[in-house]
Formats: C-alpha cells, sequence, structure tokens
C-alpha cells in the first residue's frame, strides 16, 4: 500500500554454538520499524518471510501477527519491534506484511532485502552490530 513503509533500523550478529539447534550458532536479531505515512488507518495482521540461504535453499515463513500482535497503525504513526534468525550460513531476508485498512481494504506492503552475512572474526559468545542504529 502506498503510504507504508518498512525500514530495517539495526541488524545484530550473536555467534553462540552452545545454545542453539546444532549447525544454527549463528543468530541475527533485527530491528524494524513500519511506518504509516498514508491517510488511512491500518491494521497489520500478518507476515511473510522468504529466507534465501547461500546454498540455493530458499525457507518461507508465513504468519498471523506480528511478534504476536495486530498493531493498528493510525496516519502518522509507527511500530516497531525486534525479533532474530538462526541459521548456519549467509543468507538474505525479504518479505511482507499484510492487513486491512479501516474500511476493509487489503493492505500489502513490501519488507525491503537485507542480507545477514557472518563475519569472518567471530568468536563464541560475541555479538556485533552488522547495522548499526
Amino acid at each position: 500500500m502506498q503510504g507504508l513503509r518498512v525500514v530495517l533500523d539495526r541488524l545484530v550478529y550473536y555467534n553462540d554454538s552452545g545454545k542453539l539447534n546444532i549447525g544454527e550458532k549463528h543468530v541475527f536479531v533485527y530491528f524494524i520499524t513500519i511506518y504509516n505515512l498514508s491517510q488511512k488507518t491500518v491494521t497489520l495482521n500478518g507476515r511473510r518471510w522468504i529466507i534465501q540461504y547461500e546454498d540455493s535453499r530458499k525457507h518461507i515463513i508465513d504468519g498471523d501477527g506480528i511478534v504476536g500482535k495486530e498493531p493498528v497503525l493510525a496516519t502518522g504513526e509507527t511500530f516497531t519491534y525486534n525479533s532474530y534468525h538462526a541459521t548456519s550460513c549467509n543468507c538474505q531476508a525479504s518479505g511482507s506484511f499484510h492487513g486491512t485498512t479501516a474500511s476493509g481494504a487489503a493492505v500489502h506492503v513490501c519488507i525491503p532485502t537485507f542480507h545477514m552475512k557472518v563475519p569472518s572474526d567471530t568468536e563464541n559468545g560475541s555479538m556485533q552490530d552488522i547495522r548499526p542504529a
């Protein structure tokens, strides 16, 4: 929908092979803000993430809500949240959020693609900003 905007505010890399599933020792925590710059009130009630791995695998994640919420954004309001993705290799993420306007019209806004590249100089337990705030 024209007037909605999604921004990746921050991306943080965390390495902790001792606490994660075998093979998924790389965690990328992402911080996102959704802006309603339209003239309509919007309810966001779902999302779709597309994770493309460097080895050509693709993982699609559909779900209701956004971190367990269905934010209602009036004109000029924002919704900020953070979540994470655990991986065994470099990958990139894209996708969309969807919902409705107050009048029931469908809403769809794309999530800009961002890359989750494992830093070459990581140690177990290390954390670093990939894209600082």
